[in-house]
């Protein structure tokens, strides 16, 4: 069944149509929205909204064109509200307070590679503006086409792509810092 079918139906009233409608996208969006705030629980909290959200558009008569870009952009602008609210900080203030609590499990050191290897890669992705970070995520961790993405952010293609670029080139600096360096450049070659 389409996506359009489905919404149909869901406005209709038909709770089997919500719930395969559900199946088909908590799990994306979910993971879409995790890797843009780094909380699983956060996300969760979006992802709910996002969905009450279609709800109330479609009690309303108001059927999105296309479903798909709708649910990710109403994601989207959760999350920015989330980060302009402030909200993170006083969750990661007492998620830092439950870590001082001795806890079973893997070593200590294991923990803190795993905790430093995230921070690294959150970090980084972290620090690119939010417009450029939101394009990596859907492209590289949704595997969004480029299209897609654009209508997504509400974004001309090449402005998607300029962005991309862009972001790719600051993460590769920040991730892989020698990988750039060079001793001296002759005719557009690098040479070590």
């Amino acid at each position: 069944m389409t996506d359009e079918e489905l919404v149909r139906r869901m406005a209709d009233g038909d709770q089997a149509a919500f719930e395969a409608f559900v199946h088909r996208y908590h799990g994306a969006l979910h993971r879409y929205v995790e890797r843009l705030l780094g909380d699983g629980r956060k996300a969760e909290d979006i992802v709910q909204e996002t969905l009450l959200r279609l709800i109330r558009q479609l009690r309303t008569g108001q059927v999105p064109a296309a479903v798909r870009p709708w649910l990710y952009r109403v994601a989207s602008n959760l999350c920015k509200d989330y980060w302009r609210s402030g909200g993170y900080r006083n969750e990661l203030a007492s998620e830092l307070a439950e870590a001082d609590r001795p806890a079973h499990g893997p070593s200590i050191v294991e923990i803190y590679e795993r905790q430093e290897t995230r921070r690294e890669v959150l970090s980084t992705l972290g620090s690119l503006p939010p417009a450029q970070r939101e394009i990596v995520v859907l492209r590289f961790y949704e595997d969004k086409k480029l299209q897609d993405i654009a209508e997504i952010v509400e974004l001309p293609l090449n402005t998607v792509k300029t962005n991309l670029y862009s972001a790719l080139r600051k993460l590769r600096g920040r991730l892989l810092p020698d990988k750039g360096k060079t001793d001296q450049k002759k005719g557009g070659q690098t040479y070590a």
